[in-house]
């Protein structure tokens, strides 16, 4: 395993940390790919009863997907393989049979915020931030799974309305509105995530087990293939590049909605 991605277990929790600090956290492919095993490898262990994701560093959860990866994007094969592989992560993370724990210590952003609401429960610290900013940023479009993963935390009309003003959250209206399940000071989150964790392990396994499969079947996300339009009048438009050099050069993107 590379360095990027952590994995330890201690107690019967298992801790995956996300860990690029100097780019905020962000995700390269073989990070997701990598966590997708590492779910299925702590959903096997017998020994495991609980596991956190969280991030390096008191900047970011995961701050999205690393720029870089997208400047080669140029057919429809590559942004349809690219929102399969975060579908794939995502849906593994949703589907944990052991409850799942986001520890937010920063922001938690496109990808990230995708990734925190896949985890059953969210614990952030006072001064972290939730959204999905991509009509700001890149101009890209959230899958249909991700984006029903917010509409069913927040609900629809407000979901929307947070992407479509590409606003961040503050910790405050996050906990309010249900994206964040508590909120503590950064030097107190470790803390109280490890003990929820803890308290999480000594409950019965098999009924928690129940209660998340049964709380999943009141959603029935999108298909990936019945959204491919979606996703494509985005993904390989000229404003997707711009929005991706943009970024890189920081600098603000030219839109020409096309």
């Amino acid at each position: 395993m590379t360095d990027d991605l952590l994995f330890q277990t201690k107690d019967r929790v298992a801790t995956v940390t996300f860990n690029r600090p100097g780019t905020r956290n962000a995700m390269t492919f073989e990070m997701y790919d990598r966590l997708h095993d590492l779910c299925e490898e702590a959903d096997a262990d017998d020994a495991v009863r609980a596991l956190v994701l969280r991030g390096a560093g008191d900047k970011a959860f995961v701050s999205g997907t690393d720029i870089r990866q997208f400047l080669a994007f140029e057919t429809k094969e590559d942004a349809l393989a690219y929102e399969a592989r975060i579908g794939r992560v995502l849906r593994r993370i949703h589907a944990m049979r052991k409850p799942t724990i986001a520890m937010v210590q920063g922001d938690a952003v496109g990808g990230g915020l995708f990734m925190a609401l896949a985890c059953d429960l969210r614990l952030a610290a006072s001064h972290a931030r939730f959204g999905a900013p991509v009509a700001r940023t890149l101009g890209n479009s959230p899958a249909p799974f991700s984006v029903s993963l917010f509409a069913a935390t927040v609900g629809p009309i407000r979901a929307r309305e947070i992407m479509l003003t590409a606003r961040l959250v503050d910790a405050t209206e996050a906990k309010a509105i249900g994206l964040a399940d508590q909120v503590h000071p950064l030097a107190e989150l470790q803390a109280r995530v490890d003990d929820l964790a803890a308290r999480l392990t000594e409950l019965a396994p098999l009924t928690l087990a129940a209660i998340k499969e049964a709380t999943r079947r009141m959603t029935a996300p999108v298909a990936l293939k019945d959204a491919e339009d979606i996703l494509l009048s985005c993904y390989l438009s000229e404003d997707f590049k711009e929005g991706a050099r943009a970024f890189l050069e920081k600098r603000k993107p030219e839109w020409k909605g096309r």
